[in-house]
């Protein structure tokens, strides 16, 4: 199944994974446990275009590293507002940069709730590990 993403939202999802990858490799900030930043340094290549998703267990991954983005952009989107106030053009990029991760958020999750029904229909059983890897769902 493909996730299909704006420019915007693309862009997003770029900044906000190499800021988190900045701060990991000593550019400051809060570090992310090293197994996150395996997993955005893997989507990176990625995010040129629409992301094709061949399983559940991929929707689940890519669902964690967009979850941990999520939560980095509210906290930076939050900071900058306090530290500067609403309308300032630092804290309202931040604003449009969380709301196209959350955007992309959603999207994936709905594949995600699209993807186990299908499983569930072809198994007679909610997905499991075991199926979430093995069901692909070609395009």
């Amino acid at each position: 199944m493909f996730l299909r993403c704006s420019y915007e939202e693309l862009t997003a999802l770029t900044t906000t994974a190499r800021r988190v990858l900045g701060a990991a490799a000593g550019g400051g900030g809060v570090v992310a446990p090293p197994e996150i930043v395996a997993e955005i340094e893997a989507l990176l290549p990625r995010l040129d275009g629409d992301v094709d998703l061949t399983t559940l267990a991929e929707e689940w991954w890519l669902e964690r590293i967009l979850d941990y983005l999520l939560t980095d952009g509210k906290e930076r989107m939050d900071g900058l507002i306090l530290d500067q106030y609403v309308g300032a053009e630092d804290a309202v990029n931040a604003y449009f940069d969380y709301a196209n991760v959350l955007t992309v958020q959603g999207k994936v999750h709905e594949i995600g709730r699209e993807m186990a029904v299908l499983i569930e229909l072809m198994t007679g059983h909610p997905p499991t590990s075991e199926t979430a890897r093995s069901v692909t769902f070609p395009d």
